[in-house]
């Protein structure tokens, strides 16, 4: 069972609800609002306003720990930017009744950190462009210590429930080691159902799930491992790191981060993958990167000895290392 008293556990499910709950009043507040189609600023304000929110509940239950963000102030503090950081401070006020332009930097600028030897990581939004057509994205934090991911939630206010057996969306997924996966309705946030992986072992049924955009995967590629494995169903292609949480509710078998054709050195975030890997790992799947190797949270704020990554049920993993090694 979740130990769900445990300070960090509850600390982490805690933050993740408050952020999801701050997120979707910009999303209802702003992208409706949005003059054109390429308007990203409700994304900013989210961005922004959900870390701070986090640095400032952090700051509060775990004042001496590290955050490593996706975000950090500067932008923000410069003239031209001003009216954004208001915005940005009278949303966080909402839940942080105290917050100034000044302590909403600070807490943002809690995310700078390095890493160490405990940190935890956020991605405050993550896929911004599926917030902004209104499809997936996630708000993901994770606990890392000694290398290793303790403690991961995801909130997904986008996502339909129908495998927690909710016609309404919104999921909240939290692991911690050795404790299993689990996920709650949003609505409904203390109402855990244990998830385990698919038990899918022919790869020809596996479900296959892919990046939203094209531009931060290899399509060809993809086409080629599916081919190579014989996967009859097209690629489910979803925003944010709720693939994790549908890998790891037996939602699909096969999960792949690619690298780009037009970034081949690109390396991963660990706010990225932190908190979707433990999901997997604790529902029963198996994460590794390209090659098979495991990934190293151990090199800052990129999984800069990792390329790609993998995510399976763990039945089909070393049939699909195979495939992309060869």
């Amino acid at each position: 069972m979740l130990a769900t008293s445990a300070p960090e556990v509850r600390f982490a499910l805690h933050a993740v609800r408050k952020a999801c709950a701050l997120v979707q009043q910009i999303q209802r507040e702003m992208v409706s609002a949005a003059l054109t189609k390429d308007d990203r600023s409700p994304v900013t304000v989210a961005d922004f306003a959900a870390q701070a929110l986090v640095g400032a509940l952090l700051e509060q239950a775990f004042p001496h720990d590290l955050l490593v963000g996706e975000e950090d102030s500067s932008s923000l503090q410069t003239p031209e930017h001003s009216a954004t950081l208001e915005r940005i401070t009278a949303f966080v006020q909402r839940f942080q009744p105290s917050a100034s332009p000044s302590s909403v930097c600070r807490w943002i600028d809690r995310g700078s950190a390095e890493s160490g030897a405990r940190f935890w990581t956020l991605d405050p939004i993550d896929g911004t462009k599926g917030f902004l057509r209104g499809d997936q994205y996630a708000i993901a934090l994770a606990l890392v210590e000694d290398g290793q991911v303790q403690v991961g939630v995801l909130g997904c206010p986008n996502l339909p429930g129908d495998f927690l057996g909710r016609s309404d969306r919104g999921v909240l997924f939290a692991a911690a080691r050795g404790q299993g996966c689990w996920a709650a309705p949003l609505a409904a946030p203390a109402d855990f159902t244990p998830l385990r992986v698919s038990q899918q072992s022919d790869p020809a049924k596996a479900r296959l799930l892919r990046s939203y955009e094209s531009g931060h995967t290899n399509v060809s590629q993809i086409d080629k491992f599916a081919a190579a494995l014989g996967v009859q169903a097209e690629p489910v292609r979803m925003d944010s790191q709720a693939k994790y949480g549908l890998l790891a509710a037996g939602q699909g078998e096969i999960y792949l981060r690619l690298l780009s054709p037009k970034q081949p050195d690109y390396r991963e975030k660990i706010w990225d993958q932190a908190a979707g890997s433990i999901l997997v790992e604790e529902a029963g799947g198996r994460v590794t990167d390209l090659d098979g190797k495991p990934l190293d949270f151990t090199a800052g704020r990129t999984l800069a000895r990792n390329r790609g990554v993998l995510a399976t049920n763990g039945l089909l993993h070393e049939i699909a290392v195979s495939a992309l090694v060869h």
